[in-house]
């Protein structure tokens, strides 16, 4: 079928995202990869030159990332202060997103089965939290979590307990925090995904005697593929590198990437090691994910 639009009006259209993300990602990611081999030294600047014009040497010092993997004498192998930053992170982050799926396909699913003249109140129910600050919305959750909060004011009005119980500063409450502060991008791709499936393929799995829950999981969660991972993506992505809700409602041990990488570089300033583990981070979220749309990619042009 041929096309009404002209050829430079279609590079216009494409290239405007691709402009979008050499200007506000690839752009910044080589800022930071340049600091990354800088070397400060005593000055307050990271903006230093790397190569010598006069010699025409390259300086690069790969220190700021070697010091990511190395290991004191006598501690285990791969197990430093940087290394276990990162696996909380992203062992945080994982809780997270299965906690959001977990409780977000429901929501979806209910909202994709109502009725159309309803679904747009719904959809603003679940958008609703993004017209307050997300600050406000964190910090209201140390006002319900605290030893004096609401949540322990009530238990002990009903008899469930005679003390308060620890809930703030722990890891339950960093992941309940997190899980409602990330809910919504989880619900919403769900829903645009489950809005477009055909219902009819259920009723055809009843009459032919396929129980709800078999038929569910082999109609309904396969059809809603696409939904789960682009909801599971925009949680777990954002989260590995969360430092708001881990510095408000997470204790000492839970230390996250995002605030080691705050430390190295507001407080011993030192941008190069800061932007050292900020690059090594968006190694380990951008690879996998190159590598899973690419070979999905191959996947689907062989069927």
């Amino acid at each position: 079928m041929a096309t009404n639009i002209p050829v430079p009006g279609k590079r216009f259209v494409i290239g405007v995202p691709y402009g979008w993300l050499i200007l506000f990602f690839f752009l910044p990611f080589l800022i930071l990869l340049y600091i990354s081999f800088v070397d400060m030294g005593g000055d307050i600047s990271p903006f230093k030159p790397i190569w010598d014009p006069v010699s025409g040497i390259l300086s690069l010092k790969y220190e700021n990332y070697l010091a990511i993997f190395r290991t004191e004498e006598g501690a285990p192998l791969f197990r430093t202060l940087y290394i276990d930053a990162y696996l909380r992170s992203i062992w945080y982050a994982l809780c997270t997103a299965i906690l959001c799926l977990v409780i977000g396909y429901p929501f979806a699913y209910f909202i994709a089965r109502s009725p159309a003249s309803v679904r747009p109140a719904l959809l603003l129910m679940v958008m609703l939290p993004f017209w307050t600050s997300f600050l406000l919305r964190v910090y209201a959750w140390k006002g319900i979590l605290a030893d004096q909060g609401v949540l322990n004011r009530l238990l002990m009005s009903i008899g469930l307990t005679s003390e308060p119980i620890p809930m703030l500063y722990t890891n339950v409450s960093m992941l309940i925090g997190m899980t409602y502060v990330y809910l919504p991008f989880m619900i919403l791709p769900l829903y645009a995904n489950l809005v477009k499936m055909d219902f009819r393929l259920l009723e055809a799995a009843y009459d032919l005697g396929t129980s709800p829950f078999k038929a569910f999981w082999l109609i309904t969660v396969p059809l809603s593929k696409a939904g789960i991972i682009a909801g599971f993506m925009l949680v777990f992505i954002p989260c590995v590198g969360e430092f708001v809700i881990p510095s408000l409602l997470g204790g000492p041990e839970n230390l996250m990437i995002g605030r080691v990488v705050w430390d190295e570089m507001f407080t011993a300033n030192d941008w190069p090691r800061a932007t050292a583990l900020a690059v090594v981070m968006i190694a380990l979220i951008v690879i996998p994910l190159a590598l899973y749309y690419h070979y999905s990619a191959d996947s689907a042009e062989k069927r």
